[in-house]
């Protein structure tokens, strides 16, 4: 929700990318945003959390009103993340040894 960690964006911004560039579908711009409601790869694990939300859309508000709702909705944004983030990070780390 910060835009910390493994989006092309903050990584561009702190200098670890050339490029702002999703390496997952190639968008222009990787933010998490990005990667929660729009990116290509994530598009199974975004439709298991929207049919545990209930609901259409994946904005920030949305998304926040959600997991503060119940458990069931907290747990769904967490396993997403989990998931999303830790196969963000292993491309990031398989990247960075590439380049070593």
């Amino acid at each position: 929700m910060t835009g910390h960690g493994c989006f092309g964006h903050y990584l561009h911004r702190i200098r670890k990318e050339a490029t702002e560039v999703c390496h997952e579908c190639g968008e222009p711009d990787d933010t998490a945003q990005h990667t929660l409601a729009e990116c290509s790869k994530w598009s199974d694990e975004r439709a298991t959390l929207m049919t545990a939300f209930e609901i259409g859309n994946l904005s920030l508000q949305s998304v926040v009103a959600a997991m503060l709702c119940c458990e069931r909705k907290w747990e769904a944004v967490v396993s997403f993340c989990e998931y999303v983030i830790s196969q963000k990070e292993a491309a990031e780390r398989a990247r960075q040894k590439a380049c070593t």
